[in-house]
Formats: structure tokens, sequence, C-alpha cells
């Protein structure tokens, strides 16, 4: 019977599980569907996502999360070829980029990278240069 067990969780990959609740295990990159830029709007960036930017007409920003923790991966592809005209800008939403207390500005044509967060004075690095 349950009544004999030491434990009522286990803790899998820093997340604790109560014994009887369900979970879902995400493994890689959860790609979201395009971002057509509009000119206006700021995708939300979040831990474990990749996102398509297509600035064909317009540049676009996304914003990094605020309260990041280390090894935490976003991803970022320019579908359409466009960074070197309509940039893609980066906000660091409070945290550094490279170490550099900066917004990163992706002004490459076909531009793909990862950035992984290590701590509040790195911050999120490139995982491939």
């Amino acid at each position: 019977a349950n009544g004999s067990l030491t434990n009522s969780s286990f803790t899998l990959n820093g997340v604790t599980i109560n014994l009887g609740d369900t979970t879902s295990i995400v493994a890689g990159t959860d790609w979201q569907t395009g971002v057509v830029a509009d000119g206006s709007t700021v995708t939300a960036a979040a831990a474990g996502e990749g996102y398509f930017i297509d600035t064909t007409s317009f540049a676009h920003t996304a914003q990094l999360p605020a309260s990041p923790t280390i090894g935490d991966e976003i991803s970022f592809i320019d579908v359409a070829g466009t960074f070197d005209t309509n940039n893609l800008t980066v906000d660091r939403n409070g945290k550094p980029i490279q170490g550099s207390a900066t917004d990163l500005t992706v002004a490459v044509e076909r531009a793909a990278f990862t950035l992984v967060f290590y701590n509040d004075t790195q911050g999120w690095v490139l995982k491939q240069k």
C-alpha cells in the first residue's frame, strides 16, 4: 500500500512532483509559429522556445525573460532573410547579453542563434558563434 512509502514526492531536473500528480516533460526547443513583424508588437520570449522571425516589412523586438535561471535557452531564426534591412532587437530586459548592459541588435541576413542564460554578470551568452 502507498502508506508504506517514505516520500510523497520526488524531484526531476529541479522540479518536485508529488506522487499521483501528472507532469509534462519537454525535450529540446519548443518552436513557435512564425512571428511576422508588424512594427509595433513585441514578442515576449520564453525559456525553452524558438522563434521564426519574419522582418520582411518591419523591424522587430523580442524581449528576454526578466527572471531567467541558469541554462535557460531561447533561439531565433531570420526566416525571411531580412534582418540586414529590418533588424531584430533582442531586449535584454535588465540582464546582460554577453556581459554587456545593452540590447542586442541583429543585422545579419539569415542569422540563426541561441542564447543561454548563465548568471547576472555575464547574462545571456551565445550558444554557438
